[in-house]
């Protein structure tokens, strides 16, 4: 299979072509900071890398030739930078995604939409299911948003084959702090700096982490089920796990101090997957727990650092 990766020569994408490699697969990668510069490069071996923007409608058509499957990954994912540059952050995760569905509406390319939990919002229900009101809190939410019930209009409208997997709060090796959501990597910094790991808010605060190899292990049931167009599904762990205790344990474990501070607007303060979908259509379920997933990453940064 030809695949197109948006994206992909950052945390999530370098993890996704390396599978779809191993799978035999012929992967092209299109991100808008080169391997070197993402410090990525070592991890698209025998991938096909293009220099480009998706809110640059010719490069994203001439990207999307000859591709059996679109993977779209490629967006702006910190939610204070969306507070501060609010367009800039549609630019890239609303028109980018248009350009995406066009061109593929053009070539016939199947895509999966990589969206996310916090198009939810502030739910008024957990676990969250799939058809939950969508109440961003944020503009990168909303623009996740957007770009959610876009892919679902083309779907409908024009029988675009997309599919939209709603991920909860991802982590794992290679991700780095800037992320939206990813406080682990923070705080696992910080700590290794010998710094403070800041908590904001009460630290009462829930997320629903899912470790990286079992995103991936989404994307490839995902792969082999064409026939969800237009489907929506959510992939989360389904358990509550509070901010403090994830400061608290990555404090015990490196020898770190946890300080609270006030909270910061457009977060949600609790969230939780309904993943029953994604168990009944695919058979997914996730197999790494957090702490276990906080161990290899704390593995991981200690080799990273070490090796800077």
């Amino acid at each position: 299979m030809n695949i197109l990766i948006t994206g992909g020569a950052g945390f999530q994408g370098t993890h996704l072509a390396q599978k779809m490699r191993s799978l035999g697969h012929d992967v092209t990668v299109l991100n808008t900071l080169t391997p070197q510069a993402s410090g990525n490069e070592q991890y698209l071996e025998g991938c096909h890398i293009l220099w480009g923007s998706v809110t640059d409608a010719e490069v994203t058509e001439k990207a999307m030739r000859g591709k059996t499957l679109v993977f779209h990954l490629g967006a702006r994912v910190n939610v204070d930078e969306s507070i501060a540059h609010p367009w800039e952050t549609f630019e890239v995760n609303v028109r980018g995604t248009y350009n995406v569905l066009e061109a593929v509406k053009k070539t016939g390319t199947r895509m999966i939409l990589t969206s996310s939990c916090e198009v939810y919002g502030l739910p008024e229900h957990a676990p969250v299911p799939e058809n939950a009101e969508l109440r961003p809190m944020s503009p990168y939410a909303a623009s996740k948003a957007a770009a959610d019930r876009l892919c679902f209009a083309y779907a409908q409208t024009y029988k675009v084959p997309v599919t939209i997997a709603r991920f909860f709060n991802i982590f794992g090796e290679r991700q780095k702090e800037g992320a939206f959501g990813a406080v682990i990597p923070i705080f696992v910094g910080r700590a290794l700096a010998g710094k403070p790991i800041t908590v904001f808010g009460t630290g009462e605060q829930t997320r629903d982490y899912i470790y990286i190899s079992d995103v991936i292990r989404a994307y490839e049931m995902l792969l082999n089920h064409p026939e969800l167009r237009g489907e929506v599904v959510n992939f989360g762990s389904g358990k509550a796990t509070r901010i403090k205790d994830i400061a608290e344990y990555v404090a015990k474990k490196l020898n770190g101090k946890v300080v609270y501070a006030d909270a910061r607007p457009g977060e949600a303060s609790n969230m939780i997957a309904d993943s029953s979908k994604a168990k009944r259509l695919l058979g997914w379920e996730p197999k790494v727990n957090i702490f276990e997933g906080i161990d290899r990453y704390i593995e991981w940064r200690q080799h990273y650092e070490s090796t800077k």
